[in-house]
């Protein structure tokens, strides 16, 4: 599948375009004029859009989209919202409108139900409402909902849904290989799942 991934050059963006890669599809890496592509697959394709200003047709050609994007830990709420809600909505639109098949959204636990009181909850509300916009896009989408990232490869080992414990940690490996997964897998269509490497 010719597939469109933002935030291609990021931790988790690198490990799912050599996955990718390895199980046979041909990724395109959404990157800036800034954007570090060194660490991506030698055949994977790059195509310049910017999530704050997506020209259109940026998802032409495109049988599938994953999210893997985000603002960052430190970044100022205006750069939150510019990325995790504006950017994802906007890109969900454009994939809408190129007849994409399939959207997957890596969003975050705590997404669902946002605290407002704790300190990310500027950021899970970013992340809900993209995922909300998404559901109600009309695509067939899966959204992928880790808790806490390492920078682990992961083996492969995974829970998800009810039997995640919130405070457990997810592999970025481990979530490279369900976004991987999810692009692709009937079982992802239309669901929204924590998930916890085991």
């Amino acid at each position: 599948m010719k597939i469109l991934v933002a935030g291609a050059t990021g931790a988790t963006g690198t490990r799912l375009m050599n996955t990718l890669v390895s199980e046979g599809h041909a990724p395109i890496a959404l990157v800036r004029e800034s954007s570090d592509t060194s660490k991506l697959p030698d055949q994977a394709e790059t195509r310049m859009g910017d999530l704050a200003d997506l020209q259109d047709g940026v998802c032409n050609g495109c049988e599938a989209v994953i999210f893997a994007a985000g603002s960052g830990g430190d970044t100022s709420a205006e750069m939150t919202d510019k990325i995790d809600r504006d950017g994802a909505i906007s890109l969900i639109d454009h994939a809408s409108k190129a007849g994409v098949a399939r959207f997957v959204m890596l969003s975050s636990v705590g997404a669902d139900d946002p605290d407002p009181s704790t300190d990310m909850g500027h950021y899970l509300k970013a992340k809900h409402d993209a995922d909300e916009h998404l559901k109600g896009s009309g695509l067939t989408y899966a959204i992928v909902r880790p808790v806490a990232l390492t920078d682990d490869d992961g083996t492969g080992d995974m829970k998800f849904g009810d039997d995640v414990d919130p405070k457990a940690k997810a592999a970025r490996g481990d979530v490279a290989r369900v976004l991987a997964d999810a692009v692709t897998s009937d079982a992802w269509a239309g669901k929204t799942l924590l998930m916890q490497s085991a």
